[in-house]
């Protein structure tokens, strides 16, 4: 099974005066601008992905349209709220087991949540600092038995995302 995750791209800073909730907060014209980008570059490394699960909060939400958009893929869109900040690593697992019938699963969601979820698969941590540093934007790939499964996985590859749009 093949996991890629993906932090979302740049969203509008969270200010007190806000009238906007961090769910809501959406990508900045440049984080949008950099993800479409970005997603140029994914498209360059040919993934296969069978299915793009998504935080439903709406950075994360609005980054998973532009690389499915770019991919051609939006019929594979579906949200996952496990992947929302405030959850935890058990609970992304738990919600993936709803789709163990595929092998190619791409996740966008948020710090630190996406750097726990690597570590768990790479190191049986799931808790405490994540192993990996996930700029928003990065890409990860992380090949995995199941996503329960005890055994480790295996890190294919981190990439920054500057590398993806210089990919483009």
């Amino acid at each position: 099974m093949n996991i890629y995750l993906l932090r979302h791209g740049i969203a509008l800073a969270q200010t007190d005066t806000s009238p906007n909730l961090d769910h809501e907060r959406p990508l900045s014209d440049k984080g949008s601008k950099r993800m479409r980008k970005a997603a140029k570059g994914l498209m360059r490394l040919s993934l296969p992905f069978d299915v793009v699960l998504t935080s439903p909060f709406v950075r994360a939400r609005q980054t998973a349209e532009i690389v499915a958009s770019t991919l051609g893929i939006e019929s594979l869109l579906e949200e996952l709220p496990e992947l929302a900040p405030g959850n935890n690593v058990e609970q992304v697992i738990t919600g993936l087991t709803r789709c163990q019938d595929r092998q190619h699963f791409l996740l966008v969601g948020h710090e630190p949540l996406v750097g726990k979820t690597a570590a768990y698969w790479l190191a049986g941590t799931p808790s405490g600092r994540p192993a990996l540093e996930f700029k928003r934007g990065s890409l990860c790939h992380i090949e995995v038995e199941s996503p329960a499964a005890s055994a480790f996985g295996t890190l294919r590859f981190l990439i920054t995302p500057k590398q993806l749009r210089l990919l483009a």
